[in-house]
């Protein structure tokens, strides 16, 4: 589903990714761990099309990322810190607006948003511009528009970063339901115990390198922060 290699990420005289290679099989949940500028970030917005690579080959779903943005963009769902809304519309517009991007009909796409708002509680405020919305509500809708197309492949890059506890609650349930579903996924995150929570792989990025990875059957749980801090360290 995903292929990797010797990826490239350089901004100036600053390289965030170095050589990385990575495959990520259909259906598998892999989490990604790394302090900050490992380069977690910068490896999801390239997967997910918002990024150029220097160097390197990435293919997503069987498609150069570079060559056929527009359908890699329809098989993956990206939930961030950032929301990637628009402010001044609606919830329902800005639902409605992805959904049209995504290719889904009217019939399909009415039931969908109606779906989708009601699992983030928002159904209430659907009419609302999202400017009037907190911080936590429009976390909770931008997780409505990352899997409002039911896409093949999740990115969570760092998604429980500003959340409210709501927020939090729902994005635990749509963790589980795609990882339940047998949609592929990547999770990057700080959290050690979240990174080993429903995953099949545990995957470390340090200065821009795959400096290690492991079967989570392989990963003892209680010895798994003192690997991770050697790991970073070395």
């Amino acid at each position: 589903m995903i292929h990797v290699r010797g990826l490239v990420k350089a901004f100036g005289v600053h390289t965030a990714l170095r050589g990385v290679n990575l495959d990520v099989e259909p259906g598998e949940f892999v989490s990604i761990l790394g302090p900050n500028g490992a380069g977690k970030t910068t490896l999801l917005r390239i997967l997910a099309t918002l990024s150029k690579p220097t160097a390197g080959v990435v293919q997503v779903a069987g498609y150069d990322v570079q060559k056929a943005g527009p359908a890699v963009r329809r098989q993956i769902g990206l939930i961030s810190h950032q929301t990637l809304l628009y402010p001044h519309l609606t919830a329902e517009e800005n639902l409605r607006f992805y959904g049209r991007l995504y290719g889904l009909d009217n019939s399909e796409l009415d039931a969908r948003i109606d779906e989708m708002l009601t699992m983030v509680d928002l159904s209430a405020r659907r009419h609302d511009p999202v400017r009037t919305y907190s911080r936590g509500m429009q976390q909770r809708l931008a997780i409505a528009r990352a899997v409002l197309h039911r896409p093949r492949l999740v990115f969570f890059d760092e998604p429980y970063t500003g959340l409210d506890q709501r927020a939090a609650a729902i994005l635990d349930g749509i963790l589980q339901e795609v990882a339940a579903a047998g949609r592929t996924v990547l999770l990057t995150t700080h959290n050690i115990e979240r990174a080993l929570n429903r995953c099949h792989r545990v995957v470390i990025l340090n200065r821009g390198k795959v400096v290690y990875q492991a079967p989570r059957s392989e990963i003892d749980p209680h010895a798994f922060p003192g690997v991770y801090e050697r790991v970073v360290s070395g």
